[in-house]
C-alpha cells in the first residue's frame, strides 16, 4: 500500500546506505503483521500513528542522539562553558591592554581613553566569548556522539555515572554565601587597571590641553612625580600578588567565610598602607603640576598645595572608606553563611 510504501521510504533514506534494506524488510513485515488480514487506510494509519514518528524511528535504528547535546552531557557542558568564558575573558582582558598599554604614546586623554578602550574591550571578549562558546560546543557535540552513545543519563565532570558517594565531594552552597563568577571577574579586572593606571600615571593621569596643531586634547603634567612613585613599586606589587591570590582563593572556595573575610581584610590594609605611605611621601605631588595649577588659580603656590593636598587626601579616604565597608560586608556574610 501506498502509505506504507512512503512510511518505509521516509525510515529508510535517513539510515546508512548498508542497514536500508534490511530494516525495509523488517520494517514492512512488522507494519504487515500488526494490521489485520483485511485492513484499510484508515487501519494502516493507526498502526503507523503507533511507531512514531519516521524520524524518532529513524534514529533508534541508528541508535544516536537527535539532539546537538544532550542530558548525558548538558550539565558537563554548562559547567565547562561558564568556567571557560570566565578564564578566557579575563585573559583577552589582560592581553588587550596590555597591548593597548604598550601602544601608549602619552597623548592619549585619559577619560576618552578609558571610553575607547572600554568600547573596544566589549568587543574582544564578545569575539572571544563566541568563539569559547563555538570551540567548547563542538567538542561536547563530538563527546556526545562517540563517548558511551548507550548511555542516555547524565554523566559527572568525570565522565562517570552519578553516585551517591559524589555527593561527600560537594560542599554545601547556600545562595546567600556563594560567591558570583562576575565578582571573581571584577577581581581580577580591577587588578589590570591598577597595574595599568599605576605604572603608566605620568602618561595616563595629569593635565589635559588643547592643541592648535593637532586635534584633541593633548597630555601637558602628570600629576604625580613619577619617581617618587615608582620608587614604591615593590609596595604596590606585593598588593597586586596579594589581591591576585585572594581572587585565586574565592575560585577555590566560592563562597563566604571567616577565612576569606580575614584574607580580604588582610589584603585591604595592605593596600590601605601602601596607599597611606605613598601620598604622605612629600613631593608626590607633581610641582611643574602644582605651578600650572596656581597660575590657572590664581593663587599661591603654597596655598594651591594645600588645596591638591586636601582633596588627594580626600581621594585617598575615599577609598579607606569603600575598603572598610567592603570588610564588614565579607565579616557580615561570613556569620549570615554560619547561623
Amino acid at each position: 500500500m501506498k502509505l506504507i510504501d512512503l512510511y518505509i521510504q521516509e525510515v529508510t533514506r535517513r539510515l546508512p546506505k548498508k542497514m536500508r534494506k534490511d530494516i525495509a524488510l523488517e520494517l514492512r513485515s512488522t507494519i504487515e503483521d500488526m494490521l489485520p488480514y483485511i485492513y484499510s487506510e484508515n487501519d494502516v494509519k493507526q498502526e503507523l500513528e503507533k511507531l512514531g514518528d519516521p524520524i524518532s524511528l529513524a534514529a533508534q535504528y541508528k541508535d544516536e542522539p537527535m539532539h546537538l547535546i544532550g542530558p548525558k552531557f548538558y550539565d558537563m557542558y554548562k559547567s565547562v562553558l561558564k568556567m571557560v568564558l570566565l578564564i578566557a575573558s579575563v585573559v583577552t582582558i589582560i592581553f588587550f591592554l596590555l597591548e593597548k598599554v604598550e601602544s601608549l604614546t602619552g597623548n592619549e586623554v585619559l577619560p576618552l581613553f578609558i571610553v575607547s578602550i572600554f568600547g573596544e574591550a566589549i568587543w574582544v571578549v564578545i569575539d572571544t566569548a563566541i568563539q569559547s562558546f563555538f570551540w567548547v560546543t563542538i567538542v561536547f557535540i563530538i563527546l556526545e556522539r562517540t563517548i558511551a552513545p548507550t548511555i542516555h543519563t547524565p554523566l559527572t565532570l568525570s565522565g562517570e555515572k552519578w553516585t551517591p558517594s559524589d555527593l561527600e565531594k560537594i560542599s554545601y552552597l547556600p545562595h546567600y554565601k556563594a560567591i558570583k563568577k562576575n565578582e571573581i571577574f571584577f577581581s581580577f579586572l580591577w587588578t589590570v587597571i591598577l597595574v595599568t593606571l599605576y605604572f603608566n600615571s605620568t602618561r595616563l593621569i595629569g593635565i589635559y590641553e588643547s592643541s592648535n596643531d593637532q586635534q584633541g586634547l593633548q597630555f601637558k603634567l602628570p600629576v604625580f612625580d613619577n619617581d617618587i612613585l615608582i620608587s614604591y613599586w615593590p609596595l604596590v606589587v606585593f598588593y597586586i600578588v596579594l589581591d591576585l591570590l585572594l581572587t585565586i582563593y574565592k575560585m577555590k572556595t566560592k563562597m563566604s567565610t571567616y577565612k576569606l573575610a580575614i584574607s580580604n581584610t588582610i589584603v585591604h590594609l595592605a593596600g590601605t598602607i601602601s596607599l597611606l605611605i605613598i601620598v604622605n611621601t612629600p613631593g608626590i605631588l607633581n610641582i611643574d603640576f602644582l605651578t600650572y595649577m596656581a597660575s590657572i588659580f590664581d593663587q599661591s603656590f603654597e596655598h594651591t598645595r594645600i588645596l591638591m593636598t586636601r582633596i588627594t587626601w580626600g581621594i585617598v579616604v575615599s577609598l579607606v572608606a569603600i575598603s572598610m565597608i567592603d570588610i564588614i560586608t565579607s565579616f557580615l556574610k561570613a556569620r549570615a553563611s554560619n547561623e
